[in-house]
């Protein structure tokens, strides 16, 4: 199948792929905005029906309490949404029952007639005769729908027929009603029109009905915000955000993550922009600018989806992005009028977030290059024979790198200034694919470096955007048991034997045999052992000083004191190929004696040369970003006794 002109376009352009990603990190941009914008609108918008009650005496206060319920809500977020779940249901319907019978109230009270309003002839009417203003005000009237989008979609726990019934059995109408009610209303009391809403509603429910749109408000800042995270996770996991702390409990639902750095940075720039707004018109525009924004850029990228993903054909795409892009075009150009008056805030929030972004892909896209084009030559590799010309000690050394073929710089630095490292050489390379989640049973990719009497293998790890890194034991576990599944099949004949020494990888399932040929058992025991049914020659002790410096370890850390101890074994002791089974124990041999991390603790410098842009992107930017952020070993869930990092220059 050939490809069409425009797809070869695409991809051979650099200029068209770093604006398509552009476009992409925008509306992630836009997203990180609008979870800084809601909380603040959300809740300011509902307490400030108490400037109803107060006569409009007391905006200080109204400010004060919305500022209260935005600390009280940000600093619940680390106990997860699964505890106060429950609720969100029946407030939604509870407040779109109530303002549904408020609008039939006031229609019925203020203005029988103003069901005409659904008219489309009332649309013409209505820009005749307001002109330019008509169309100004068209940022406003998008600000109609946000809500519903803010309460379900962004939720991302329900299907699309359950948000399509609910859209149109229930949420539709009741807009529809509400509406309806405020203009009625509006039509007999023009003054109130600053808070129409909380005016419209009869005097004995305005406190229950304040509760109530409190705690929707908190409904719709909490969809938000669990959006966010969401989408900074996913930004991280493709290489597009710095850095951070990913919580995820087993209890929570599946994909729900909560991330304390971006918690606090929402909640102190929620509070800045309530505080320094104090009202909703500004923090409207400001929102609806960005929710604006955000719409057009879906729509740009869908019709790219319907192209490239879904195979329909080129004219379908443009047709969908003419159709509904012209109609968003008009609302954002309304839109970008309010810029001055607020929508700078989204506009300022959006540079920023993309700026971060767009650095920290660029700097690790850079090291990613450098590593590539220094990587260590096979000829190198081979030219120093099994012991690789240094002293093997036991052990498994576990070496993260970011190349999926080849060996990286920091192996070599590493051997220069220790020339002695592990018996067993694993290099993990974690990638992300573009599916949420990956099958444990196609997790793992296992290879060869090197003949076999070198003891080196390659694993790339395969997670999904949406996958949660296992813990350090299972890792190492999962590891052992992969290359172990891997030595045995490739004696089985499931490989080449005549493969390139750096080149063939094999997806290690979950076989029939796998887990009978080699079994492993869990004990509570502090003390580690080895034994097994076979023997194994030399020391399957850790050294002294390791033995006292984790006896210490695990005094400050009494956790450590209740992990299960996971020993290995081989079961079938019968092998047509000795060599087969001397390379099996000497794996378990190395698991036993200890496990070890390396990974790169790289310093990135431009070159003295380099434009002053660059220069300015990798040593002032970058570097701050990369200072700033958590270690690699947080996120790959290293523990700290077994991590060595290998400090390298980068020059770039």
């Amino acid at each position: 199948m050939t490809s069409s002109p425009f797809k070869v376009f695409m991809e051979r352009h650099k200029k068209t792929k770093t604006g398509l990603l552009l476009l992409v990190l925008l509306g992630a941009a836009l997203v990180f905005s609008i979870g800084v914008l809601t909380p603040a609108i959300s809740v300011l918008s509902s307490i400030d029906g108490l400037q109803v009650q107060l006569q409009n005496r007391h905006t200080r206060m109204v400010v004060f309490l919305a500022c209260l319920v935005l600390i009280g809500h940000f600093v619940l977020q680390y106990r997860g949404t699964h505890r106060v779940a429950f609720m969100f249901a029946p407030v939604v319907i509870l407040w779109l029952l109530s303002t549904t019978g408020i609008g039939i109230y006031n229609v019925i009270k203020w203005n029988p007639r103003v069901y005409q309003a659904l008219s489309p002839y009332y649309i013409y009417k209505f820009f005749k005769y307001t002109g330019r203003d008509g169309w100004t005000s068209l940022a406003g009237l998008f600000l109609c729908t946000t809500g519903s989008e803010a309460m379900f979609a962004d939720l991302g726990q329900f299907t699309a027929g359950s948000i399509k019934l609910a859209f149109c059995c229930i949420v539709f109408p009741c807009l529809v009603l509400q509406y309806m009610g405020q203009a009625a209303f509006l039509s007999k009391n023009f003054s109130a029109a600053p808070l129409s809403f909380h005016a419209s509603i009869p005097d004995p429910l305005r406190w229950p009905v304040l509760v109530v749109a409190t705690l929707a408000a908190i409904v719709a800042s909490q969809s938000v915000i669990s959006a966010t995270f969401s989408t900074v996770k996913q930004c991280y996991a493709l290489g597009c955000f710095p850095r951070v702390k990913v919580v995820h409990k087993a209890r929570w639902v599946r994909g729900q993550v909560y991330i304390p750095e971006i918690n606090w940075v929402l909640m102190i720039l929620s509070l800045a922009v309530t505080v320094g707004f104090r009202d909703t018109n500004r923090l409207a525009n400001a929102y609806g600018s960005a929710c604006m924004a955000l719409t057009f850029v879906s729509t740009l990228l869908t019709s790219l989806v319907i192209y490239f993903v879904w195979n329909q054909s080129l004219f379908l795409a443009l047709l969908y992005v003419l159709f509904f892009g012209s109609i968003e075009i008009i609302y954002l150009s309304s839109a970008c009028m309010k810029i001055p008056n607020g929508g700078w805030v989204a506009l300022m929030f959006t540079t920023v977030f993309l700026a971060i972004m767009y650095v920290w892909h660029y700097g690790s896209r850079k090291r990613y290059l450098y590593d590539l084009h220094n990587k260590v030559p096979m000829k190198w590799i081979l030219a120093q024979g099994s012991s690789l010309g240094i002293v093997r000690v036991p052990g498994i050394g576990l070496l993260f790198t970011e190349l999926a073929n080849g060996v990286p710089p920091t192996f070599t630095h590493f051997l220069t200034n220790l020339p002695a490292f592990y018996q067993v050489v694993v290099f993990i390379c974690v990638k992300t694919v573009p599916l949420p989640y990956v099958h444990h049973k196609e997790r793992y990719l296992i290879g060869r470096i090197g003949p076999k009497s070198y003891r080196m293998y390659r694993c790339i790890v395969r997670n999904g955007y949406k996958d949660v890194p296992n813990s350090g034991d299972d890792f190492e576990n999962d590891i052992v048991m992969s290359i172990a599944e891997f030595i045995q099949m490739e004696a089985e004949g499931f490989t080449n034997l005549d493969a390139p020494v750096d080149g063939w990888l094999a997806v290690v399932r979950t076989s029939e045999k796998f887990g009978k040929r080699l079994a492993r058992s869990e004990s509570d025991s502090k003390e580690e052992s080895c034994s097994s049914s076979f023997p194994i020659t030399g020391s399957c002790s850790k050294s002294p000083a390791l033995q006292k410096l984790q006896s210490m370890y695990e005094q400050e850390s009494p956790d450590l004191n209740y992990r299960p101890r996971v020993q290995f074994k081989l079961t079938d002791t019968k092998f047509k190929d000795l060599r087969v089974k001397e390379e099996l124990l000497q794996l378990l041999e190395a698991k036993c004696a200890g496990v070890s991390y390396i990974i790169g603790h790289s310093r990135i410098k431009a070159k003295w040369n380099a434009p002053f842009l660059k220069r300015f992107v990798i040593n002032v930017a970058y570097s701050f970003l990369r200072k700033n952020s958590r270690s690699p070993a947080v996120f790959l869930n290293i523990p700290h006794i077994c991590l060595i990092e290998v400090g390298i220059n980068y020059y770039l």
